[in-house]
């Protein structure tokens, strides 16, 4: 994904509205903020993706394209890069929509990419779907 691109990568995970607790004396949201909701959206896709527990074992790479502000909805897209025996790829994006303009928003993020892995005592490859949607949740009796 790349920062002029017009739509998010991957399926809704998460939205939150950034709350003046979040942010610094400027009204800019603490980037740090950002990145826990961006790793808490790849846990539960990964977590969803491996049917069980999974915990974050690195992120690749992050890029911060311009500041979230107090008010802001935040939406985190993920999608699933690769699966493994025992660890899952995670692409991770936010997207901020401001003042009420109309979805998808101002592009927040880019190149997120968490590596997850599940326990070692289990290992047995990921199952289930590669996105966490509304219809699968009804499937599953979550939704």
């Amino acid at each position: 994904m790349t920062e002029n691109a017009d739509r998010p990568r991957g399926g809704l995970a998460l939205r939150i509205v950034a709350q003046p607790a979040d942010a610094n004396i400027g009204g800019t949201i603490f980037g740090g903020w950002l990145l826990g909701h961006m790793d808490m959206a790849g846990g539960v896709t990964a977590w969803w993706r491996a049917k069980g527990r999974v915990g974050t074992v690195a992120i690749q790479s992050m890029e911060f394209h311009k500041p979230v502000l107090i008010g802001d909805v935040v939406s985190v897209h993920t999608d699933i890069l690769k699966v493994g025996q025992t660890s899952i790829t995670v692409q991770v994006e936010a997207w901020a929509q401001r003042d009420m303009a109309p979805p998808p928003g101002i592009n927040q993020s880019d190149g997120g990419r968490l590596y997850l892995r599940g326990p070692r005592q289990e290992g047995r490859q990921a199952t289930g779907p590669d996105r966490v949607t509304a219809e699968n949740l009804k499937d599953e009796g979550r939704g």
